[in-house]
C-alpha cells in the first residue's frame, strides 16, 4: 500500500486516470500509466511505484510479475481558497482542489487480504414500506410547481412595424 495526500490534483481528474489501471497487472499499469496524456498520470505512477517497492520491502514479495493493483482510490483533500478580483470591485473566488491518492497493490499467492478493508457490517433489513392510500395513487404526478397551472399563452411575434418604426 502507498498512499500519497495533499497532491495539487482534483480527485475527480484523479479517478479517470485510476479507473484504467485498477485490476491491472503492474507492468501493464505503469505502461498505461507512461502513455496517458494526463498531469494527474505521473503523480500516479510515483505512487504506483512506491507501493511495489513497499510490497518488496516490507512484506517480502520476490516476484514482481504477480503483483496487481487491487485498490486505486482517490479522495478529496482540503481545498485551498483564493480571491481573484474582477471587474467593478467584484470578486470571485477560485478553489484549488486537492486529493489523497491511495494504490494498494497483493499477488495472487498471499491474496489481497493485506490491503483491501474489512468487510462493514451488514445492516439490518429496513422496514417495509406502508401501503399506498388509493387516494395519492389516483392523484396526477405534479411538477415543482403543481399541475394546476396554466400554461402560458405564447408571446406576440414582433415585426418591424410594431417596433415603433416609421
Amino acid at each position: 500500500m502507498a498512499r500519497a495526500r495533499f497532491v495539487r490534483v482534483s480527485a475527480r481528474k484523479a479517478r479517470l486516470v485510476l479507473d484504467q489501471i485498477r485490476g491491472k497487472p503492474v507492468a501493464e499499469a505503469l505502461a498505461t500509466l507512461e502513455y496517458t496524456p494526463r498531469a494527474a498520470a505521473r503523480l500516479i505512477e510515483k505512487v504506483l511505484r512506491s507501493a511495489v517497492a513497499n510490497a518488496e520491502h516490507n512484506h517480502q514479495v520476490r516476484n514482481l510479475d504477480d503483483l496487481r493493483v487491487v485498490r486505486a482510490i482517490a479522495d478529496g483533500g482540503p481545498v485551498l481558497k483564493r480571491v481573484q478580483p474582477r471587474a467593478m470591485g467584484r470578486a470571485f473566488s477560485i478553489k484549488h482542489r486537492t486529493s489523497h491518492l491511495t494504490i494498494g497493490v497483493s499477488d495472487e499467492t498471499n491474496g489481497a487480504a493485506m490491503v483491501r478493508p474489512a468487510a462493514a457490517p451488514a445492516r439490518p433489513a429496513a422496514p417495509a414500506a406502508p401501503a399506498e392510500r388509493p387516494a395519492e395513487a389516483a392523484a396526477p404526478a405534479r411538477g415543482r410547481r403543481g399541475a394546476s397551472r396554466t400554461p402560458r399563452k405564447p408571446a406576440a411575434k414582433r415585426t418591424s412595424k410594431s417596433k415603433g418604426k416609421k
